[in-house]
């Protein structure tokens, strides 16, 4: 990869994002049920993430979308988003997007005022977890919020 944007999801990459998400699941063996897998926003992100305190980016190389990630309100919780649906295909690993992504997710975390971030995951994607615990983000004993992901297992949260 020798040049990527991070750009805010457009309704022309939904179909995109939505295989991306599947395809690195997939890749990983994470259950289809109780993880982002089964979530109906997969398949219209732009959408869904089109309200005034949440957005998704994406990770476009040659008009090719290969990560994305996003932040919202973390359900049930004040004051506190969650990092959500980031995932990036195998080509963007190790090349500086994910910590690219990461910066601009929480700076507009902040943006929108809230002031911790939470994300959860699954034990076996560990470069995932490095990135986030690189980025300050600390292990806490069981799930926040209402996220409806009850397959997993590993919990984290962030003050912005």
């Amino acid at each position: 990869m020798t040049h990527f944007v991070i750009r805010e999801i457009q309704t022309k990459d939904n179909q995109q994002v939505a295989a991306l998400i599947r395809t690195v699941l997939i890749e990983f063996g994470v259950p289809k049920v109780g993880t982002a897998y089964e979530d109906k926003a997969l398949d219209d992100m732009s959408e869904t993430y089109n309200t005034e305190n949440s957005e998704y980016f994406v990770v476009d190389t040659d008009e090719k979308i290969i990560g994305g990630a996003g932040i919202g309100p973390l359900k049930g919780e004040d004051d506190i988003c969650e990092l959500q649906k980031m995932y990036f295909l195998e080509e963007a690993r190790g090349q500086g997007a994910g910590k690219a992504m990461m910066d601009t997710c929480l700076q507009k975390a902040r943006d929108l005022g809230f002031k911790r971030c939470y994300i959860e995951t699954l034990p076996y994607m560990k470069s995932a977890m490095r990135l986030y615990e690189k980025s300050g983000f600390e292990y806490i004993d069981g799930p926040m919020g209402d996220t409806g992901h009850y397959s997993c297992t590993i919990w984290m949260i962030k003050d912005l």
